[in-house]
């Protein structure tokens, strides 16, 4: 059992679902209050939002099911938007990628931080 690591996954859930929201209800607040300066259509904002809420809820059926083995798989779709969102960062210079990226790392270490703390516990 991993307990610290399920913990974490409410941190990925809950920023899905919150950020999910805003940008399907609210896309051009929640862009600003995401320090974004470029100019991104409502309808792909919205779509994003809409493919947040969707991902959270995956994460939360991953949680309430206790699905360890895909506990590994969320921090490797994670690494893999990482180096999207750097990528993204680097061809456009917005800050609403650096916002991203530090939600998404934060979250990233929360997660290795307690996959590791539960691996020395099972030992």
């Amino acid at each position: 059992m991993k307990p610290k690591t399920r913990l974490s996954l409410y941190y990925l859930a809950t920023y899905l679902f919150v950020t999910g929201v805003g940008l399907l209800f609210a896309p051009q607040f929640s862009l600003k209050l995401l320090f974004s300066t470029g100019h991104y259509d409502n309808t792909f904002v919205q779509f994003t939002g809409a493919f947040m809420i969707a991902l959270s809820m995956v994460v939360s059926q991953i949680i309430r099911h206790s699905v360890e083995v895909l506990y590994s798989t969320t921090l490797a779709v994670r690494t893999f938007f990482i180096v999207v969102i750097v990528w993204l960062y680097v061809q456009t210079h917005d800050p609403l990628f650096l916002v991203v990226l530090a939600v998404v790392a934060l979250g990233v270490a929360l997660t290795t931080t307690s996959f590791i703390l539960d691996k020395r516990t099972q030992k």
